[in-house]
């Protein structure tokens, strides 16, 4: 029998130009599906996709942030 293993997650602490911050929130304010978790989430995995990490879970990370399913 296999565990079922939970993923383990961690929290950061930024910070960011307000312009950007003002931009995130205009957008989750009119994207209701869309949390800022959701958001850094695709973006951080798109970033590391895009620079050559081509892993399995960062591209299921990247997938299941975009297309909204539970990471």
């Amino acid at each position: 029998m296999n565990p079922v293993t939970v993923p383990v997650t961690v929290s950061l602490m930024v910070e960011i130009p307000e312009d950007l911050h003002l931009s995130i929130q205009d957008y989750l304010d009119t994207h209701e599906l869309w949390s800022q978790e959701r958001m850094m989430q695709a973006a951080l995995s798109l970033f590391l996709l895009q620079n050559g990490v081509n892993k399995p879970h960062v591209n299921s990370l990247y997938l299941d942030s975009l297309f909204g399913c539970a990471a």
